[in-house]
């Protein structure tokens, strides 16, 4: 920030970082979240049930538990409708389905790194559509956040170039845009701003109906959920994976990841997001037995680098606050918090 004199620029120039604070802190636990669905889902997807299915339940259950949710926001839908539908199509459905049929068509190490080249594509979204200036460190940022990626899921290894497989996982990538530009809609509004908890809310609604059609759960082997599933040579319930993918991996995920984006801005928030893949990582190696190469601790390594340089950006001194570095306008509004 740039330096003001005075006691109350002070104030307000604390307010704003520990603002930031409490951003990346949500933006982490968002990231861990995330990243603990795969641990969960695998052992799922071994003991019978298909992938989209999986994803059916997660996005489903989510919005049965966000249900009163959408009731108590129910002005939305007449505030926002565009929102709600584009939140629900693009960062619920769009994400996991492209992403999922990616999968059966490319490796998991390169679909997985195309998707997580959207905290670029938020650069670009921001740079050159929306015209607002974006910090040079938030730029190194994501291009070292992104070759460390290429380190976390040795891309090197088993690069499959089947064209609609790589346009699948650039269209996840493109989705993951969506839920951060979308969830920063409406975070300079005040007390107007999209109340958070119901955006997720509908998001999860409509998510959940358009997966509906896709993955056609009647068509599902139920029995499984009835059962256990192995983790690493352990027996684990298989409900109790499932509630896990529900309640903590999405439905903690998704609140705690918008609400960081209105605290900081969708490009560093995607930045931090990264990270998420390198939890996932590391998640798999302690719970699943699948270990860690040097090359991908060191790319690991590479991703916290380039997540720190990117939050902690500040503006050129005379310019124009750039979107990428947070500040006071980036602060949720009190009834977001509340709610």
């Amino acid at each position: 920030m740039a330096c003001h004199h005075g006691p109350v620029r002070t104030s307000d120039s604390s307010v704003s970082g520990r603002g930031r604070g409490v951003g990346l802190g949500l933006a982490l636990l968002s990231a861990v979240a995330f990243g603990g669905s795969g641990v969960a889902a695998k052992p799922l997807i071994e003991a019978g049930l298909e992938p989209l299915h999986v994803v059916w339940l997660r996005v489903a259950g989510a919005a049965l538990v966000m249900l009163p949710l959408a009731v108590r926001h129910r002005a939305l839908l007449r505030r926002r409708p565009g929102l709600l539908a584009g939140f629900g199509l693009l960062a619920v459905a769009g994400v996991q389905a492209c992403y999922f049929a990616a999968l059966s068509r490319i490796p998991v190490g390169v679909a997985l790194l195309i998707e997580y080249l959207a905290p670029a594509l938020v650069l670009g979204w921001v740079r050159f559509v929306q015209q607002r200036p974006v910090t040079r460190a938030a730029a190194v940022g994501v291009v070292l956040a992104v070759g460390g990626l290429a380190c976390v899921v040795e891309v090197w290894s088993g690069l499959g170039f089947d064209a609609l497989g790589l346009l699948l996982a650039l269209g996840a990538a493109c989705c993951q845009v969506g839920y951060f530009v979308l969830s920063d809609q409406g975070s300079d509004a005040g007390d107007e701003a999209p109340d958070p908890l119901g955006v997720i809310a509908y998001g999860l609604l409509v998510g959940a109906a358009v997966l509906t059609v896709v993955a056609r759960p009647w068509t599902m082997d139920w029995s499984v959920l009835g059962g256990t599933a192995s983790m690493d040579g352990r027996p684990v319930a298989a409900l109790v994976l499932l509630v896990w993918i529900v309640l903590v991996a999405t439905v903690v995920a998704y609140i705690t990841g918008v609400v960081s984006v209105r605290r900081l801005s969708p490009q560093v928030a995607g930045v931090v997001a990264c990270l998420e893949a390198v939890i996932a990582t590391v998640l798999a190696w302690v719970l699943l037995g699948e270990h860690l190469s040097a090359p991908q601790i060191a790319g690991g390594v590479i991703v916290l680098v380039g997540a720190f340089i990117a939050q902690s950006s500040t503006p050129a001194k005379g310019s124009a606050q750039p979107v990428a570095s947070g500040g006071p306008e980036r602060e949720l509004s009190r009834r977001g918090t509340s709610a």
